[in-house]
């Protein structure tokens, strides 16, 4: 079954583009800004779009190139953005969270990264507990990348494995040895990051029980504080460097459920703990305790280890929360430098959130971040929750959760469905069901 990985509610696809407009984007991300600025602070996600190759697997939107003189024009361009939001907002934004995701951050020089980085500072304050992290390739990450962004403030490090076989390698082409990951590993605990995490990906081309147990031996060695066991998501007609193989290249839908549990087993065994979906934490690293504490909160960006109402994405593509509302950037690169350097947000489409949303929105969040969440008939009288009901009876026939008149808890075997159990809330997937898929698979 396709289903949604609800990193936001509604999913893109949902999003009533029609009732959006820049203006009243604007107006919601002051109204966030003014209510939680001073107290959570705000987060920022920069998307860095370029890569030197092509990973075939990859769902992200990316350019791909080796000519890095792009560089200077595009950092020049996520400034322009960010003035055009530290124009708006009435006073210096506090800065929670930075996260660089991409494409590949490590594509851009240290020089360059600084620059970018030291040009959202100037205009901005840190919070007392801001934590910023920045995504990597082990292959082209440098100990001078490290260094420069360790002395920005950067202590959390993720690194994209998703398979050490040789064969899956070839055919997704994302080459990285063992050796290489260790030594960026090595590097940046030396320097003193506090957080490092793997993206390991299950039912890629190619990939086997015996390769991926493998790999996850690999990994223990390693012992990153975090991982992220993600599934593939074959989408061809959206990626089409994903057919570079096809149907046939994939496990079978019963292997890649053996996949699956291989790599949940493995990682409990390992000393993992379940946090979420898909991802793993040791007891020690943050992650698990903002989980423990209540604080774990879930958006664009995955799982984060505290909450902020407003989160700016810069960057082409990339998409904004202002909690009332979400944005979406220009995805062409050209267009979207073209825009901010006209001194206008480079917003393409939105989604102005109703108090229906916003209701549904928070059971997910909880659902996904606690394991549990309550409704409120009263105070949340919306028909939408009457027929989810109806699907959440089935699905504890089934023993995936725990219901009553209130609310629901999630069991232990209902932890590998939390996407499934969210769908059962989704009115907006329920009432205009695409004829294809746009999802990936629930397993």
């Amino acid at each position: 079954m396709a289903v949604p990985r609800y990193t936001s509610y509604p999913t893109v696809p949902y999003w009533n583009t029609e009732k959006f407009s820049i203006d009243s984007w604007k107006k919601s991300t002051l109204k966030t800004f003014e209510e939680s600025n001073s107290t959570e602070g705000i987060s920022i996600y920069i998307h860095l779009p370029y890569c030197e190759s092509l990973c075939t697997y990859c769902g992200c939107h990316t350019r791909i190139t080796k000519n890095h003189k792009v560089e200077e024009k595009y950092i020049q361009g996520l400034l322009a953005e960010w003035k055009i939001y530290t124009d708006l907002l009435v006073e210096k934004p506090i800065i929670r969270e930075i996260h660089l995701g991409g494409g590949t951050p490590t594509f851009f020089s240290p020089e360059h990264l600084r620059e970018l980085i030291e040009g959202i500072l100037t205009h901005s304050e840190k919070h007392p507990e801001s934590a910023f992290s920045f995504e990597a390739h082990p292959a082209n990450t440098t100990r001078e990348h490290l260094e420069t962004l360790f002395a920005l403030g950067f202590k959390r490090l993720s690194l994209g494995i998703q398979d050490f076989n040789p064969r899956v390698q070839f055919i997704i082409h994302r080459k990285q040895s063992f050796e290489e990951v260790k030594a960026v590993t090595d590097m940046a605990r030396e320097i003193g990051y506090d957080s490092i995490n793997y993206d390991l990906i299950y039912g890629l081309p190619g990939q086997t029980l015996e390769g991926l147990s493998e790999t996850l031996n690999k990994v223990q060695l390693l012992r990153p504080d975090r991982i992220a066991f993600y599934s593939y998501a074959h989408i061809p007609w959206l990626k089409p460097g994903q057919r570079k193989y096809t149907e046939k290249d994939l496990p079978d839908f019963h292997t890649k459920a053996l996949l699956r549990d291989l790599g949940y087993n493995k990682l409990v065994e390992f000393g993992y703990l379940e946090i979420g979906l898909d991802h793993f934490s040791l007891p020690e690293d943050g992650l698990y305790k903002s989980y423990l504490k209540g604080t774990l909160h879930r958006n664009f960006m995955g799982y984060t280890e505290s909450h902020t109402r407003l989160l700016i994405g810069l960057g082409a593509s990339s998409i904004s929360d202002s909690y009332y509302a979400y944005a979406q950037n220009e995805k062409d690169i050209e267009e979207y430098l073209k825009i901010v350097h006209s001194g206008k947000l480079p917003l393409v489409k939105g989604h102005i959130l109703t108090e229906e949303d916003l209701a549904i929105r928070r059971y997910l969040l909880n659902i996904t971040c606690t394991g549990k969440t309550t409704w409120n008939h009263y105070t949340e009288p919306f028909e939408s929750l009457w027929d989810s009901l109806d699907r959440l009876h089935v699905l504890e026939e089934d023993g995936l959760i725990e219901l009553n008149s209130w609310g629901l808890k999630v069991t232990p075997i209902g932890k590998d469905f939390l996407r499934i159990i969210c769908m059962a809330f989704d009115a907006r997937l329920w009432s205009n069901r695409p004829k294809d898929s746009i999802f990936s698979m629930s397993v």
